[in-house]
């Protein structure tokens, strides 16, 4: 079953798609482009970064909408912005496999537990994303020592804890969402969010010059 919060005008391009429309199933994926590009911004190997563009990644991904979306269409089990992030992470992962495949020793490192296989936002990635966010400190130096900071502090949180910030901030998905995605209670997914946050910040402020 579709979500109740999926939008009317994307209910009317499934509804054509399910009787074929091309133009429908493009038009959805271009609504979605911008977000799925940071996803794969941000969970993207940064051994790849400069070898792969996001586009790249993003133009495999449609190819591999398009030939699902009839089966999509006919039996939606998530929302369909979600599906096509599954899919669209589904597609990084195995060019992080055809890149990297003698460096992919344990996969437990590559892959996220709980994005339904998608590759883990690492803490190298979300670093740069929060220093990006979060301070304005220009100088190289003090945002590199900043983000070494950042990342000791993303390092020490648990994974499914990095996750729902990642998603909640930098991906911008509702509680709604990440729960369906990590496979949670949405109390459950809401109770880490609050505690994940209050402990990021409150790391955060033992940072000289991270809040200046």
């Amino acid at each position: 079953m579709l979500h109740e919060d999926e939008s009317s005008s994307t209910d009317a391009l499934l509804q054509r798609i399910r009787n074929q429309d091309a133009d429908a199933l493009a038009d959805l994926f271009a609504q979605y482009r911008a977000r799925l590009k940071q996803m794969i911004r941000l969970r993207m190997d940064r051994r790849l970064q400069g070898r792969v563009d996001p586009s790249d990644v993003l133009q495999e991904a449609w190819l591999d909408v398009a030939g699902r979306a009839a089966d999509y269409a006919a039996r939606p089990e998530m929302p369909f912005f979600l599906w096509v992030r599954m899919i669209t992470g589904q597609r990084l992962l195995e060019i992080h496999r055809r890149h990297l495949q003698t460096q992919m020793r344990d996969a437990g490192l590559e892959v996220s537990l709980y994005g339904g296989a998608l590759p883990q936002a690492n803490s190298l990635s979300l670093a740069a994303q929060l220093l990006g966010k979060l301070t304005s400190a220009s100088e190289a130096a003090m945002r590199s020592e900043l983000q070494i900071h950042l990342q000791r502090v993303l390092n020490a949180m648990e994974p499914i804890d990095r996750e729902v910030l990642a998603l909640r901030h930098f991906e911008e998905l509702n509680n709604n969402e990440i729960a369906t995605v990590l496979g949670l209670s949405k109390a459950t997914t809401s109770n880490r969010y609050v505690r994940a946050l209050k402990r990021l910040k409150d790391e955060l402020s033992r940072i000289p010059g991270f809040f200046d």
